[in-house]
């Protein structure tokens, strides 16, 4: 994701050079009116796209995530139980007891879950999780503006529209329904701002050691607290920014070489820093308890059509949806639309003396490619034409990104683009106020934009905690196991983390929704080994039938149940419960009774 100008040196109107940046170093810190009215007016913006949730804190659920929401907010609210009593947040059996969940493999973002643990115990994870994704949208937004005003374009007006796009693009706006680790990006233009200084610096040959030293110090915590927001946006980052850097400098290899003597030792300098500050973090994520070597994933590339459609939370998906081809709704990574790629595509050529729009255009191509996976798809169907993701998928690291998820790298290369674009159209209006070509590009701008506009996230109401939980009952029925629920949570319904929130923590549950490792590879996998008693109750709950009962299985409920150190079997008000209690009933040779809104085995003795 590196858009703006490295080295300082630059042709084409409106883009700084290395003299005016130095010009303008007091500004870079001060925030005047017109950066204040940007601010606020992406602040709006992102509490405008999440009104729905804002409006009903304590019960609205963002429909389009899933049990994401369910996950991150489980997550906020076992960071700042962990917080608040002192104990160690890397990892909790609170979840997949007794084996435990290993929370830096699992983008729990201590980043903000740790400064943000009065907000969670105050106002509860709701609120916590809504308020960084709004922050993230607007601050993402802001911080793109900040980077291409004082970097890449001098009017307010060309950057206002390229932190707009960057921090309310698509994939943004999809990932905002559930996945905050993807919309709390601000940290990236603030390290791509950085290298561009010290590039600059490296060319005049300004920099001392000490200045070194500082750069390395400040880049080292900047890329340590982004890994505790999100690691794999920092992969793709990094990735983007060297391909950017090596096009811009293609043209001129010797002062690139003189950039990179330059740079190179205050940022691999910066990277021991930055393992210094996370070594204890990392070594919990791949060697601590319950840490997994890699997560497969399959075949998650974009469809071509999703390259060219209207995502479904926009004005274009309203008026003019095209045919499903998205992962899911939570990972519309890339869905331009038509428009901006062909108004892309007349920048492109309008521009292509610019060093910063051949060396963007570069990422956008080659990210867009990569995003598209091991083999190309069209609307659903296989081309059969194979992509050069086949072989990146197996190197480290990469072969545990979402492939679609490399479009991001598009967006801020995107926005470059429109913001220089929109800089000479505004030059082309200073010269002469009857030029049609202002015109003719602000009003492509609006064909392009328009459709993608966001909608408001759709908001449902979930159902209440059932009172066993909300009351604190359960207590009455755990001493020092775990509590299971009928089926026990999962990926596909993890409800019960949100009642073990509102319980204050006060049990262990078995199974979840989480990452772990499963057998002797330790290969990552969504949610707990699937137990054979868990599997009989899954197949109850999906047919409404009692299956078979055999002495086998009441041996495997037996043998489930101490390896869960099971104190408690809760039965919710679910469909098909009738069917659960009597399979149940069955398996354990005795029946349940009703406690405050759930039915409850007791099953301490049977241990």
């Amino acid at each position: 994701m590196a858009v703006a100008v490295v080295g300082g040196e630059t042709t084409g109107t409106g883009v700084l050079t290395r003299g005016t940046a130095r010009k303008r170093r007091l500004p870079r810190l001060r925030v005047d009116r017109i950066d204040a009215i940007v601010a606020v007016g992406y602040l709006v913006s992102a509490v405008v796209v999440l009104s729905g949730q804002w409006r009903n804190t304590q019960s609205g659920y963002l429909i389009k995530s899933g049990q994401d929401q369910t996950m991150w907010e489980w997550f906020f609210a076992v960071t700042a139980h962990s917080v608040a009593h002192l104990e160690n947040p890397l990892g909790t059996n609170l979840q997949n007891f007794p084996a435990g969940v290993n929370m830096m493999a699992n983008t729990a973002m201590f980043g903000v879950g740790v400064p943000l643990t009065p907000i969670t115990l105050l106002f509860g994870p709701t609120v916590t999780f809504v308020l960084v994704l709004t922050l993230g949208l607007a601050t993402t937004a802001l911080a793109w503006y900040w980077l291409f005003s004082r970097e890449l374009v001098e009017s307010r007006t060309a950057a206002g529209i390229g932190g707009l796009f960057c921090g309310f693009a698509p994939a943004m706006i999809s990932h905002a329904n559930a996945h905050p680790n993807f919309v709390v990006l601000l940290l990236l233009p603030i390290m791509a701002g950085l290298l561009i200084r010290m590039a600059r610096r490296a060319v005049a040959r300004g920099a001392d050691r000490r200045r070194h030293i500082r750069d390395a110090a400040v880049l080292g915590f900047l890329v340590a607290l982004q890994i505790a927001l999100g690691e794999e946006p920092l992969l793709i980052f990094a990735l983007s920014f060297a391909l950017f850097a090596a096009v811009y400098y293609l043209h001129t290899p010797r002062l690139g070489l003189r950039v990179l003597r330059g740079i190179a030792p205050p940022v691999l300098l910066a990277g021991v820093i930055a393992l210094v500050l996370t070594a204890i973090p990392l070594w919990w994520q791949f060697f601590g308890p319950q840490s997994y070597r890699s997560i497969d994933h399959g075949p998650m590339g974009n469809d071509l059509k999703a390259i060219t459609q209207f995502p479904s939370e926009s004005l274009g998906g309203i008026f003019s949806p095209g045919q499903y081809v998205a992962i899911n709704e939570t990972e519309q990574n890339a869905y331009f639309g038509w428009p901006l790629l062909l108004v892309l595509a007349a920048a492109i050529v309008l521009l292509r003396r610019e060093r910063v729009v051949r060396a963007a255009g570069v990422v956008i191509v080659v990210f867009g490619v990569l995003s598209l996976g091991a083999v190309a798809m069209f609307g659903k169907r296989d081309t059969g034409i194979e992509l050069p993701w086949r072989w990146a998928e197996h190197v480290p690291l990469l072969n545990t990104v979402l492939e679609s998820r490399l479009t991001m790298a598009a967006i801020p290369a995107i926005a470059a683009i429109l913001a220089l674009a929109t800089q000479r159209a505004i030059g082309w209006w200073r010269e002469s106020p009857v030029d049609w070509r202002p015109l003719a590009w602000f009003g492509a701008l609006l064909f392009a934009l328009t459709p993608l506009i966001p909608t408001v996230l759709p908001v449902v109401q979930r159902p209440a905690t059932p009172a066993f939980f909300a009351d604190g009952t359960v207590r009455d029925y755990v001493d020092d196991g775990s509590v299971v629920l009928i089926p026990p949570p999962r990926p596909m319904d993890a409800g019960a983390l949100r009642w073990q929130a509102a319980a204050d923590f006060e049990f262990p549950l078995a199974g979840g929704y989480f990452v772990g490792p499963t057998g002797t590879q330790k290969k990552g996998i969504y949610g707990p080994e699937l137990r054979p008693t868990t599997a009989l109750l899954v197949q109850a709950l999906e047919t409404g039938k009692v299956p078979p009962i055999t002495d086998e299985a009441r041996a495997q409920i037996r043998d489930d149940l101490n390896f869960w150190r099971a104190d408690v079997l809760v039965l919710p008000p679910i469909s098909n419960s009738d069917t659960l209690r009597t399979t149940v009933t069955q398996l354990l040779g005795f029946g349940p009774k009703p406690v405050d809104g759930v039915w409850v085995w007791d099953v301490r003795a049977l241990r």
